[in-house]
């Protein structure tokens, strides 16, 4: 069962993209689905969520979103550039007028002094145009606990930049 804190962000999104006629996607690493699955469990979802796309590999990122291997290799999975990339794509490579992403280390493995367990970045972006960038560092909480941050911060971004848009007249094509 979800928590009802979840449920009723999930709501808030889903009002605010109906009322705006805005559609969106999620391209996920660390959470694997989590965010586009979380938001399918609310009634009526379908009609803002177009997909989703699960990058958990480098493969991933770059076949299906087109982060770049430079990318990838300078600056690593889980970082702010590969995040944002990941959002960009996912405008991109789907009808929608809003991306998020989530890209992190979950654990409990996989850590590092410089990229510690519990390090996600986050990235929204818009057909618009606009592109918002977060880094969290929850900590070693368990990666049930860090996957289930990192869908709140998810809904967060995408309520946010939702809330700036201007309505649509219809999803684009």
């Amino acid at each position: 069962m979800l928590d009802d804190d979840i449920v009723e962000a999930a709501k808030r999104l889903l009002d605010i993209c109906k009322r705006k006629n805005l559609m969106l996607a999620t391209v996920e690493s660390c959470t694997a689905g989590l965010v586009a699955g979380t938001l399918a469990d609310v009634p009526g979802i379908s009609s803002i969520l177009e997909r989703g796309f699960i990058t958990y590999s480098n493969q991933a990122k770059q076949d299906m979103v087109g982060v770049s291997a430079a990318t990838l290799d300078k600056y690593g999975a889980v970082s702010r550039e590969t995040a944002e990339e990941m959002a960009r794509g996912g405008i991109a490579h789907a009808p929608v007028h809003l991306a998020v992403s989530v890209t992190g280390i979950a654990g409990p493995d996989g850590g590092s002094e410089e990229k510690p367990v519990g390090l996600v970045h986050f990235a929204v972006a818009s057909r618009s145009g606009r592109l918002v960038h977060v880094e969290k560092r929850f900590g070693d909480i368990g990666r049930p606990d860090i996957r289930k941050q990192s869908v709140y911060q998810a809904f967060r971004m995408l309520h946010d930049l939702a809330e700036t848009e201007a309505a649509q007249p219809q999803p684009p094509s």
